[in-house]
């Protein structure tokens, strides 16, 4: 499937997209410091937000709202180039909504998830769509949103949730949808201690437009209310009867939210039965393209299972290890098990084993970073001297 790449509107599946992509991502430590949760680097070469930006290119949507908040200024500017991901051609786009001030309010920060729809309900209205898609930006999957929408038509829902079975000794981590036996929801609950379903919430929604604004104004003068969909907006709507349904997602889905986390999903990516496939020409993840030299791989280099970006200059050993852009293994460095982000200088005779080095780091000649047969994964953000 290609990319749209003008003539649609909003009416060419009548859907619009919000992401929700303001988060912090403080279990990220140093990787979100200066940057959100959906600006960290995934997979050699991508953004975490690459990926539900890819999704609703190739799912024929291509009105999209991305809302901005915990250190924006990075987010904001690669969002804002939509040419990325083919949403720059007539009536398509994607459009930066940070928290604003309006006439007569003060200005406000977004308060919650479903606070940050509320306050762009004009932006949403403008475009007139039948139905709004609100997406996390935060999680590694790829999903065509345009089926979850046929599903929605065809149970004639109010709201659609989509749903990841997970294992039943993992569900009270999640918040669990409780089904009958049309799949149509009849109780959610929020990370339950003994759980009747092992239906877990994606973050995934897709609502009747009209139906969603009501509720939202409701919610906006509920002094009582945290303003969220979970919290909120979905357990409303099940107090009054309303038709939601869960669609059951079968494919990887990653929430990167951990260093340990992180890593695991890069390192699916090297695995003999990776589900992910970023190979996949029908379901491409579109990204920004670095304008830099090809890799090279020295004389004395030795590789064996690896992710290795352009730009990147290898004279050292690496193993099952994934580096991103410009990233430099000098002579006699051995890498294992790790995640080496843009611009990282390895010296020579470095070793480093299971861990993430920040972009820009130097680990410098001779020094040992992390440890083979550690349980977690070491994260470094500065300048590692060999002692």
């Amino acid at each position: 499937m290609k990319i749209p790449r003008g003539g649609f509107t909003v009416r060419q599946n009548n859907m619009l997209a919000m992401i929700l992509a303001g988060g912090r991502g403080t279990r990220l430590y140093a990787l979100t410091k200066k940057i959100a949760k959906p600006a960290v680097y995934y997979g050699g070469k991508y953004r975490i937000i690459d990926f539900p930006l890819s999704n609703c290119a190739n799912s024929n949507i291509n009105v999209v709202g991305v809302l901005t908040q915990y250190e924006s200024v990075l987010l904001n500017s690669y969002a804002a180039a939509g040419q990325r991901w083919g949403l720059d051609a007539k009536d398509s786009g994607v459009y930066v909504l940070p928290p604003r001030e309006k006439d007569g309010a003060a200005f406000d920060v977004y308060r919650g998830t479903a606070d940050a729809i509320s306050q762009n309900i004009d932006f949403i209205d403008s475009h007139n769509p039948d139905y709004v898609l609100i997406l996390s930006g935060d999680h590694i999957y790829k999903m065509d949103y345009s089926k979850m929408l046929s599903h929605h038509k065809a149970c004639d829902a109010d709201a659609t949730i989509a749903v990841l079975p997970v294992p039943m000794k993992e569900a009270s981590r999640f918040g669990i949808m409780n089904t009958d036996e049309t799949g149509r929801i009849v109780e959610f609950e929020e990370k339950p201690e003994h759980p009747k379903s092992n239906l877990a919430s994606m973050g995934i929604y897709i609502f009747n437009w009209k139906q969603l604004r009501k509720m939202l104004v409701a919610d906006m003068d509920d002094p009582n209310s945290n303003h969220d969909f979970g919290k909120d907006i979905i357990p409303a709507m099940l107090n009054e009867n309303k038709r939601l349904f869960a669609y059951q997602f079968k494919g990887y889905w990653k929430d990167v939210g951990t260093v340990d986390s992180l890593w695991e999903a890069n390192m699916d990516l090297l695995g003999k039965n990776n589900e992910l496939d970023l190979n996949d020409p029908n379901w491409k993840i579109y990204t920004e393209d670095v304008a830099t030299i090809p890799h090279f791989i020295g004389p004395d280099a030795k590789i064996d299972n690896a992710y290795i970006n352009q730009g990147c200059m290898i004279n050292g050993e690496i193993n099952n290890s994934v580096l991103f852009t410009n990233v430099e293994v000098s002579k006699g460095a051995v890498i294992n098990d790790s995640v080496l982000m843009p611009d990282v200088e390895i010296g020579e005779g470095a070793v480093i084993n299971r861990a993430i080095i920040a972009e820009g780091v130097k680990v410098d000649a001779g020094a040992v970073v992390g440890d083979p047969n550690s349980e977690h994964i070491v994260l470094i953000s500065k300048r590692v001297r060999c002692e």
